[in-house]
């Protein structure tokens, strides 16, 4: 039975709360009898009617149908497909939250968590990084589907909660030359052999605007269909790939386009290659800002030894080489080091890297000291985990003798940070020196963040220290939250 089928199988259930403070999905959470209730299109301080969709035994899911009390940080969505309801996109789940206030509801998630989890506070509360607000999206996975009900064929995100194809047009947080494309596209797709088996198309946009199309297809693609593909390339400016199979298969179909994609990070005169198919950051403009402040973080001297784990195509390991005397770069992906070591001796850094491949998932103090031993002791350590975090590594720091004067921690996962940092203090006796957020998907409840933690003695008194603590991230939050809602800038 369909999705609107199951809807009318229960009668809907209708509640008023009032919400406090928002959770890390960009659902505002209330309490209902004692049960925590997550409420989609709800903000903090707005009392609303929600409908309930969901009841498990400890908290609710439910979507507002009803602001009594609006916040002072509601706004008009942008784009006409968001929302919450049956047929909105999913690709953003907060368009309706003035975007500076989004950045301080993210800061405060961050803290929240911290705390929450890990029983963590930052002594410092780092100003937010912002960038673009709307086009900042350089890279998304487009889903394509031929359906005759909805007029033919349909390339976008999909629906929230659903894996049905939003009926798109345009999106605002992509690049504009990409969203420009969706319905030239579209009109593409109808007209090609295979249209019923191909299901996604991969995007990304380089440093200079340069855009590529990887088109997944399930059946080899006739010579009718590759001219009309090639064809809509040279119309749009955009460089054709395909991918029979897997990521590794994906391939530009001239070969001379191969190399075009770059990253720039102007600040240390680097420039990254990559793929379509590769991890990048999705929004440039804010990577760069994240990778100069890292680096500052660091307090790299000319002659430190520096630690980059998970530095995938070397997007901080190039950068912390001009200004160390020598970086290793660890990564769990044999082809991203050798494409790393590559775009070292690109940038004429070869000398000043080295990259290796290893299992960080699995990382032991014997594999530490082997590291320390490599390089002559390690005096610095930059950390870009995945959403799984890095549990071994920071088990592997609380425990060891011979550890970095300062880590430098960028996450994209909050909880997992938290989880790492706990380990780190209250096993090693790390202080977490400060946190901050950097914004790097707008609109969305994606928490990007960065912490610098440095080894010292365990705080005897967590209770009184975190007090104290806590006095000071009040007062910075509450600066930060000034500065970010009287700033009207979107970058």
């Amino acid at each position: 039975m369909g999705r609107r089928g199951r809807s009318k199988e229960r009668t809907p259930e209708y509640f008023t709360v009032d919400v406090e403070r928002l959770d890390q999905e960009g659902r505002g959470i209330a309490h209902l009898d004692g049960k925590v209730v997550f409420i989609q299109g709800a903000l903090p301080g707005e009392r609303v009617t929600y409908e309930r969709l969901r009841s498990k035994s400890s908290f609710d899911i439910g979507r507002t149908s009803a602001v009594l009390t609006q916040s002072w940080a509601r706004v008009a969505p942008r784009c006409p497909k968001f929302g919450f309801g049956p047929g909105s996109c999913g690709g953003c789940t907060m368009q309706h939250i003035e975007p500076n206030a989004q950045v301080a509801f993210k800061e405060r998630i961050l803290m929240d968590t911290l705390w929450h989890i890990g029983k963590v506070k930052p002594e410092n509360v780092l100003p937010p990084i912002r960038g673009p607000f709307w086009n900042y999206r350089h890279r998304a996975r487009l889903t394509v589907r031929d359906v005759a009900k909805k007029g033919g064929v349909l390339v976008g995100f999909h629906e929230k909660a659903s894996s049905y194809v939003c009926d798109m047009h345009a999106c605002p947080i992509l690049t504009q030359n990409v969203s420009d494309m969706i319905d030239p596209l579209r009109e593409l797709i109808s007209v090609l052999d295979m249209r019923q088996r191909m299901p996604q198309i991969e995007v990304a946009v380089g440093g200079d605007g340069r855009t590529a199309l990887v088109f997944r297809h399930l059946d080899p693609v006739s010579p009718e269909d590759m001219e009309k593909l090639l064809a809509f390339g040279r119309a749009h400016g955009a460089d054709i790939w395909l991918q029979p199979k897997g990521p590794e298969t994906a391939h530009a179909v001239n070969p001379e386009d191969e190399k075009k994609l770059g990253l720039e990070l102007t600040e240390f005169g680097v420039r990254i290659a990559f793929k379509p198919t590769d991890f990048t950051q999705v929004n440039h403009a804010l990577n760069e800002t994240m990778v100069g402040r890292a680096v500052r973080l660091l307090g790299l001297e000319p002659d430190h030894k520096v630690a980059d784990f998970f530095c995938g195509l070397g997007n901080f390991t190039l950068p912390l080489a001009r200004c160390s005397q020598r970086v290793i770069g660890i990564e769990g992906s044999e082809g991203l080091v050798a494409r790393a070591r590559q775009g070292a001796a690109e940038n004429g850094l070869a000398e000043k890297t080295t990259f290796r491949a290893r299992n960080l998932f699995t990382w032991s103090e014997q594999d530490w000291e082997e590291l320390w031993q490599t390089m002559g002791g390690i005096d610095r350590v930059l950390i870009d985990p995945p959403r799984e975090g890095a549990l071994a590594l920071a088990r592997v720091l609380a425990a060891t003798e011979k550890h970095p004067a300062r880590v430098v921690y960028v996450s994209c996962n909050p909880a997992t940070l938290a989880r790492d940092c706990a380990i780190l203090q209250h096993e090693g006796g790390w202080h977490i020196r400060a946190a901050g957020i950097m914004n790097m998907f707008p609109h969305t409840g994606h928490v990007e963040s960065i912490a610098v933690l440095e080894p010292g003695p365990k705080p005897e008194k967590l209770d009184e220290e975190a007090e104290r603590i806590e006095a000071r991230i009040a007062a910075q939050h509450e600066d930060n939250v000034k500065m970010t809602l009287t700033d009207g800038s979107e970058g």
